[in-house]
């Protein structure tokens, strides 16, 4: 084993053993054994067929939202938007699916999940032009149209798409025909945590095989370079902005057809805002958020289990999983100081 690689193990062994201790710290103070709250959380997922579904189940939108992320941030797009972007690919989702269900057969199908992709795409690509036009931080402009997007969907159960046969803020419930295969039942797993696999793996091959990837990382490394070598910042940077948009436009759809069959308010549990999160533990590497957003929704699992059974705050993981995110990025800046010393005395 080499040198760096020994290091990097040793320093993920060393995050991974401040949150185990910090975990067991903050269980005594909520007045529980340790050892017996970790029974219960594995127990949550591993206990029955239902609670290791589940898993996948809550990991399906994670993993889109999270690719999403990771291809924005590749380019330097910091789209911190996936939370509008998943709303407006429900609100998509759910109308058409509620209007548009006499058209039958897969090639309706595919041109309606082709509009559902685009209005997510769509929502991010106004950031990257108010960017790449006039210079405006896509943080900011992404942030708020996410309060626009979630206001929208607010609107429209309210309105035109709530159900006529009921009271409550929610649409009417989609056509059996219209939503996702749901296998192993009596679980909600759905066919959408195969559709999640298909797009990690499609969308690795796009940014590591392909031209237009080179083009996104190399944009992302050093935009100066890559417009002194002929590459297109505006370009590069408006494509990663509305594929991490429309994925995160799926991730929404997903979740209407897939597991709750209607649209209704707070649809997406705040999966956008923790799907920053996840591209930033994947190092924005495909296949590590497939990973990450398994072990989120592990984590998220087992810990209400931990609260049903032993009343521990469910709380506990989150504050875990911001320690683990705040331990990584320390862990790479040290990195950077040191490469620069490095360099420092080399000069």
């Amino acid at each position: 084993m080499s040198h760096n690689r020994k290091q990097k193990v040793l320093e993920i062994g060393g995050i991974a053993l401040i949150t185990i201790v910090v975990g067991a710290v903050l269980i005594v103070l909520a007045g529980a054994s340790p050892i017996e709250a970790s029974v219960m959380f594995f127990k949550g997922i591993f206990g029955n067929l239902n609670g290791f579904a589940e898993v996948f189940v809550k990991a399906t939108p994670l993993i889109l939202t999270g690719l999403g992320c990771a291809v924005a941030f590749r380019t330097g797009f910091f789209n911190i938007g996936a939370e509008g972007q998943f709303y407006m690919g429900a609100l998509a989702s759910a109308w058409v699916a509620l209007n548009f269900t006499a058209v039958p057969g897969p090639p309706a199908d595919r041109l309606r999940d082709a509009g559902r992709f685009l209005f997510g795409g769509l929502w991010a690509l106004i950031a990257a032009m108010f960017k790449a036009k006039l210079g405006i931080s896509e943080i900011i402009v992404t942030i708020m149209l996410n309060y626009i997007a979630i206001n929208l969907l607010g609107i429209a159960v309210r309105t035109f798409m709530m159900d006529p046969a009921g009271s409550i803020p929610q649409s009417a419930k989609v056509e059996p025909a219209a939503t996702l295969y749901r296998f192993l039942r009596p679980t909600r797993i759905h066919v959408g945590i195969f559709i999640a696999v298909a797009l990690v793996i499609l969308v690795w091959f796009l940014v590591e095989k392909t031209t237009v990837g080179y083009e996104i990382k190399v944009v992302g490394f050093n935009k100066r370079a890559a417009a002194c070598n002929g590459i297109s910042v505006v370009k590069n940077t408006i494509i990663s902005a509305f594929l991490s948009g429309g994925l995160a436009g799926i991730a929404g759809v997903v979740e209407v057809l897939g597991v709750q069959k209607k649209l209704l308010e707070g649809i997406s549990g705040d999966c956008g805002y923790t799907a920053v999160l996840i591209a930033l533990l994947a190092s924005n590497h495909p296949v590590g958020v497939l990973f990450a957003a398994i072990g989120f929704a592990g984590l998220e699992v087992g810990a209400n289990s931990m609260q049903r059974q032993m009343g521990i705050p469910s709380a506990i993981v989150n504050i875990l999983i911001g320690l683990i995110v705040l331990l990584i990025l320390g862990r790479e800046l040290l990195t950077r100081k040191n490469k620069t010393k490095k360099e420092g005395a080399t000069c």
